[in-house]
């Protein structure tokens, strides 16, 4: 989906021991997603959502106080919702309310897209699921590197906590 050669997809697939239902609610249940949301030692203080096809999210990341405590929010739209399998999401660095903010006017680098395409695939394997994330409009660079390493951060949050969503 990557149109030009600086221009590089992000995927990561994940195996949780818990079946659909779960890992579906972890992800779509917003007192849920405050408790895995963002990268190690970042909390997740508020999340906002309007579970449907047109509807808006806001998800708040908190830094830890060793990196200056600042709040900063991330907000997109549902596209498309097939429940259990599959969601197409985008997403915007935001304000608290969801108003798309520029990411170099708040002293982000200027390769960090100003919006990103989400596909979430959630592949039941029995009592087993597969979670496949895939990013698009990543432009290469080092805030691509960060983009993993946080997603991937916050994956490992989910499998600590996941137990707790029972």
């Amino acid at each position: 989906m990557s149109k030009s050669p600086n221009m590089q997809d992000i995927v990561i697939t994940r195996e949780y021991d818990y079946p659909v239902e779960l890992v579906w609610k972890a992800w779509t249940d917003p007192t849920l997603v405050m408790k895995w949301w963002g990268p190690a030692h970042y909390t997740s203080p508020r999340c906002v959502i309007d579970f449907r096809e047109g509807g808006k999210y806001v998800f708040a990341m908190r830094a830890p106080e060793t990196h200056g405590g600042t709040e900063s929010y991330s907000a997109g739209v549902y596209k498309k919702i097939v429940p259990m399998q599959r969601l197409e999401f985008n997403q915007y660095l935001s304000d608290r309310d969801g108003n798309a903010i520029d990411p170099v006017q708040v002293g982000v680098p200027a390769d960090f897209p100003k919006n990103i395409e989400f596909i979430i695939e959630f592949i039941a394997k029995g009592e087993q699921t597969e979670l496949k994330i895939t990013e698009y409009g990543w432009t290469a660079g080092e805030m691509l590197k960060y983009a993993i390493m946080g997603m991937n951060e916050s994956l490992d949050k989910l499998a600590a906590h996941i137990d707790d969503f029972k």
